[in-house]
């Protein structure tokens, strides 16, 4: 029961006006580890989006399965720095998210799906290869962005000739990485 309400404490932590308080909140959450992890579930989904971002950011980093689902609610979160922090949690989730991550690319909220993308670039599971090319025929340049990122990234051969053809997306910033990684790849 202490340990319980210390680590309460330490998620509310995360909300202090002081960066370094909250990164020593974040470390000392790490450091207590598995047993938090159902708190930081739970505070993933806090009114307070600071708290949401650490707990987001702890789960992450202490990779456990359980935090997926929520990490991937998180992607949908109406602050930015939330949705990303849930992204970077995500890629550091490993192959065990791998699957998740896919069938989220179907997603009807654009930043859901370019969340995804990004998230399969950092794990680069080959397994991602051919629903990430399918991923760069879409609407938003974020999409396409991370689903270009993604496959340069994970650096398959499959992912040549539809990094050639993003060469010529109107997004220039899906030209410049698609030239990139085709660079690195031939």
């Amino acid at each position: 029961m202490e340990r319980e309400a210390n680590i309460e404490r330490l998620i509310q932590t995360l909300k202090d006006d002081d960066e370094l308080v909250q990164d020593q909140a974040v470390g000392l959450l790490e450091e207590i580890g598995e047993p938090a992890v159902d708190l930081l579930i739970v505070a993933a989904e806090d009114n307070d989006k600071d708290i949401r971002r650490g707990s987001i950011r702890v789960l992450g980093n202490l990779g456990d399965d359980r935090a997926i689902n929520v990490l991937i609610e998180s992607l949908r979160d109406p602050n930015k720095w939330v949705r990303r922090g849930a992204s970077t949690a995500l890629g550091n989730m490993g192959n065990s998210a791998v699957d998740d991550l896919i069938a989220t690319l179907k997603d009807e909220d654009w930043r859901v799906r370019g969340g995804a993308a990004w998230a399969l670039g950092k794990i680069a599971n080959k397994k991602a290869v051919t629903p990430l090319i399918d991923t760069m025929e879409d609407e938003s340049g974020f999409v396409r962005g991370g689903a270009v990122w993604a496959l340069g990234n994970i650096g398959d051969e499959r992912s040549i000739e539809p990094l050639k053809r993003a060469l010529n997306d109107k997004s220039s910033y899906v030209r410049r990485v698609a030239e990139k990684f085709l660079n690195q790849l031939e």
